[in-house]
């Protein structure tokens, strides 16, 4: 049986005296992807944090691959394949869009898929080629976003983490952003994809992980939490 492309295993988490995650574990697929749901302070963006080493768990392992990266720094799990879009972009703002592409380059770990350069993050987003040497600060949000994007696909990941890509976008933006998720996903890319829109995860994610107070409430998939008549509103709140 092939090894899933990512795992948290019985996540024990804190801020300070805070437990955040409580015994948190679920698996993404290779070339699958999830969508990791939950209200706000459900623990979504925590598991960011932990899968990149951000924050360390108090107990618990991840996985890569199959391959233990607990207790790596974000630079060495970033060489084992996995790259961040964060929640707010957190693009470098004095830079131009090109040096924030270049200065997130790396080689692929395997040959399995064409690398990406800022050649191929251009044709995939038209609008940061026009606007290469353009400094980042004056980018549109949906532009801001595209880099973001942009700039984790330059570390040529295996698993793509991607919190909250669309928030704060308008909905034309919205769209324009998730199919470039589709076209990754397509494209082999390994995905777990934070959301506060469930309708936007329903409609692309193969899988589904519903957070509730740090503990995973719920793992299926979107036809069968359909089929199976799930009330989201308890978990999710107004849907």
């Amino acid at each position: 049986m092939a090894a899933s492309a990512l795992a948290l295993r019985a996540i024990e988490a804190y801020y300070g005296d805070s437990h955040v995650l409580q015994n948190v574990s679920f698996e993404l697929g290779e070339a699958r992807m999830l969508g990791l749901l939950g209200r706000n302070g459900a623990g979504k963006s925590t598991c960011m944090n932990v899968t990149m080493g951000l924050l360390p768990p108090r107990h618990g392992d991840v996985l890569v691959f199959g391959d233990a990266v607990t207790g790596f720094s974000p630079e060495m799990i970033a060489v084992r394949g996995v790259a961040l879009v964060p929640q707010g972009r957190r693009i470098f703002k004095s830079l131009t869009v090109r040096e924030n592409l270049m200065v997130a380059a790396r080689k692929p770990a395997n040959g399995k898929h064409a690398p990406w350069t800022s050649d191929t993050v251009f044709a995939m987003f038209p609008r940061l080629a026009e606007r290469h040497s353009q400094i980042a600060a004056h980018l549109s949000g949906g532009e801001q976003q595209m880099l973001a994007i942009g700039r984790a696909l330059m570390g040529n990941p295996r698993v793509l983490l991607m919190d909250e890509p669309s928030e704060g976008l308008a909905p034309q933006i919205v769209t324009e952003v998730m199919a470039t998720i589709r076209k990754l996903k397509e494209g082999g890319l390994s995905i777990v994809l934070v959301e506060q829109n469930p309708k936007l995860v329903f409609e692309i994610a193969d899988d589904i992980v519903i957070l509730n107070s740090g503990r995973v409430a719920v793992v299926s998939t979107p036809s069968q939490l359909d089929k199976d008549g799930v009330d989201l509103r308890q978990h999710l709140g107004v849907f």
